[in-house]
């Protein structure tokens, strides 16, 4: 049964200021939106629970580009569309523009936004596993101020996160320092776009002499929460991909996710994929020297 929309109240405050000062006064009665679209998804099936509303949605303050000689920053409020047509992106950020690519239809893609896909704090959202790869940092805002983390360190367990009542997600920056690393990126669904992924992994890697100098691998649908897969990243620095270390971190793998069964797949056929998607990315780092 599809929610009573006479039982919400939403506000559009026209500057990020007077959200921010709304939240301070009264941090536990609003709940801030951004595009929308996982809200609609939730009104329609009739589990959104009566609440206030705050919008942030085409804020200024929040929809943004930022190009610096160090980083990309990203406003929270950036659209899909806005990542996937951006040039520099495309070109520097392949993993994000890719994932953008993923997240839902066009129509989706124009409305939903990168904070409000982290903020959601869905294990299977699609943009995580790349920014978890980039080693992204975010910057949180509140009316006392800013404070910045690192990403990896933002999801504290099933859809609970380090934002605070009276905070929302000012930005994402991701350094422009893997332009020699291989990359790699992967959606195991029913199709690519506009479905939940069963197992999603996003990579990238610095080889040298042989050897992988530096590996980040951001994962999604393997545990309650987005994650890093610290294990499987340390079973394989600073060593030559062989048949062996290929083997070793397959089975890391297995030690550090912790999948479940749902309508969609199976703890077992999850963590398979995610070993097999490891592999494929080691020998394409291989094929690559």
């Amino acid at each position: 049964m599809r929610s009573n929309v006479t039982q919400y109240d939403l506000i559009a405050p026209k500057s990020l200021d007077a959200v921010l000062q709304i939240l301070a006064d009264s941090p536990d009665r609003y709940t801030p939106i951004a595009g929308g679209t996982e809200l609609m998804v939730a009104l329609g099936a009739g589990r959104l629970q009566p609440k206030k509303l705050i919008s942030l949605w085409n804020l200024k303050e929040l929809r943004f580009i930022e190009e610096t000689p160090d980083a990309i920053i990203i406003g929270a409020g950036t659209t899909f569309s806005d990542i996937r047509k951006h040039p520099v992106i495309t070109r520097e950020l392949s993993l994000l523009s890719q994932a953008a690519s993923w997240t839902g239809s066009i129509a989706n893609q124009n409305r939903g936004t990168l904070g409000g896909n982290i903020v959601n704090a869905s294990p299977a959202a699609d943009s995580p596993p790349a920014l978890l790869a980039y080693d992204a940092v975010l910057t949180l805002v509140s009316a006392g101020g800013t404070r910045t983390m690192p990403y990896r360190d933002f999801h504290l367990s099933y859809k609970k996160t380090a934002l605070a009542c009276d905070e929302i997600l000012l930005s994402i920056a991701i350094s422009r320092n893997t332009s020699g690393y291989k990359a790699y990126i992967r959606k195991v669904g029913t199709r690519n776009a506009q479905a939940i992924s069963k197992v999603a992994i996003a990579a990238v890697a610095d080889m040298s002499n042989g050897r992988i100098e530096d590996i980040r691998i951001g994962s999604a649908s393997l545990r309650e929460t987005p994650a890093r897969l610290v294990a499987t990243e340390q079973s394989l620095l600073n060593r030559p991909i062989t048949p062996e270390t290929i083997a070793e971190a397959r089975a890391a793998v297995l030690t550090e996710v912790v999948p479940i069964d749902d309508i969609r797949s199976t703890a077992k056929y999850r963590a398979a994929v995610a070993a097999n998607l490891i592999e494929e990315f080691l020998l394409t780092l291989r094929h690559s020297q």
